[in-house]
């Protein structure tokens, strides 16, 4: 496939990484109003397990009723506000109990028993259920949007619509999980996700299994970003030896099983979808100059109850390579906060970092012909 020439494009200015006037927009703007990647169906397997997704001082729970519906319902009291779930995950029973007075809850968010409320003339618990979060489950990857009336999850994300069935994410589990914190704005890592420019360099054990040179695009534009790169193993995947540690997923085609898929989701998720497994990353903007990537395998069930399964190859080889980016990652952002510090230009390997400027610029408000944001606009 013929690459796009990158031919005049830049970098993204100074400030869209140095200014908390910008870094409070995004939230605003893009974080706020856009779909997130909150987790997996399998992390919610009986009635009353829950997990939360947290973003600034926000809090959502995402969990399971008796019914088996999926809902999230913001994480506080209607009474005084106090945060009902403390814990990341866990077990709620039949109702969700505020700790502080005790305003019972069932697991849709209705409002069920409200201690002493009858003495108050005119009080209805229906009236105070649960502020409801938009929920959408995409092939068992669930989606929550803050917004209060947020753009339809297909139109937001349509490159995801009909696409990667055959991997079965819905039937997956999560083998192993890491999180790391890392010195450096989120969008640094949509950056370096997205090119394999810095890979002879930077990853010659990736490199090696997947020439920097052997990557396509099959979606340049809009919210989803990226496509396959050719393995030099066509039998082989992404691991440390380079050899599958679990069988290929059955309903792959030969091409597919040669090739590892990656995908960017604006603003805040990786996909990566292997012969033999798919990796998640997560992107969370703690601070202007701080983020959460939280990294997941997930295999088929089938393949973990094997004797023998070992995910090990897979996750050292990824652990390795994700603190290598991360250490590039930070480095980068070391030079690009200096005052002396200019927007460079891209290579034509880099276009896939030029839209994800121009899909955050139109996010963000801005004109994506500037090459500055007038704060005051924001």
């Amino acid at each position: 496939m013929k690459k796009r020439s990158s031919l005049g494009q830049h970098t993204l200015d100074r400030e869209y990484f140095v200014s908390n006037e910008i870094f409070a927009a995004e939230h605003e703007r893009i974080f706020f109003r856009c779909w997130l990647l909150a987790g997996h169906v399998s992390q919610l397997e009986k009635p009353g397990s829950y997990f939360l997704f947290e973003l600034e001082r926000e809090s959502v729970i995402v969990l399971r009723d008796e019914r088996g519906e999926i809902h999230a319902l913001h994480n506080h009291c209607r009474h005084r506000g106090s945060r009902l779930c403390r814990e990341a995950s866990g077990t709620l029973g039949s109702a969700i109990v505020c700790p502080y007075h005790a305003w019972s809850y069932g697991l849709d968010g209705a409002l069920r028993n409200v201690p002493t409320m009858s003495e108050v003339a005119g009080f209805d618990p229906a009236d105070y259920p649960l502020h409801r979060v938009a929920l959408t489950n995409w092939e068992g990857f669930l989606f929550v949007n803050l917004a209060r009336e947020p753009q339809p999850f297909a139109e937001a994300l349509p490159g995801l619509i009909g696409r990667f069935r055959q991997w079965q994410p819905a039937e997956l589990r999560a083998a192993e999980r890491r999180v790391y914190d890392v010195d450096a704005n989120w969008k640094m890592f949509f950056h370096n996700f997205s090119e394999c420019y810095h890979c002879p360099l930077a990853h010659p054990q990736l490199n090696k299994l997947t020439p920097f040179r052997n990557s396509e695009n099959d979606l340049e534009e809009g919210s989803v970003l990226g496509g396959p790169m050719w393995m030099n193993n066509r039998e082989g995947s992404m691991t440390i030896g380079g050899e599958r540690c679990a069988p290929p997923f059955a309903a792959l085609s030969a091409e597919e099983r040669a090739r590892v898929y990656y995908y960017t989701l604006f603003p805040g998720a990786f996909l990566s979808f292997h012969p033999d497994y798919v990796m998640v990353h997560r992107a969370q903007p703690l601070a202007i100059d701080r983020t959460r990537i939280v990294c997941e395998w997930y295999f088929h069930p089938d393949a973990i109850a094997a004797p023998g399964f070992d995910p090990r190859p897979a996750v050292e080889f990824w652990d390795l390579t994700n603190r290598q980016d991360w250490d590039l990652c930070e480095n980068a952002y070391r030079g690009v906060v200096s005052r002396a510090w200019t927007a460079g230009p891209y290579s034509d390997l880099e276009s896939q970092l030029a839209a994800f400027d121009r899909q955050y610029l139109r996010a963000l408000g801005a004109d994506a012909g500037m090459r500055e944001i007038s704060l005051r606009a924001i």
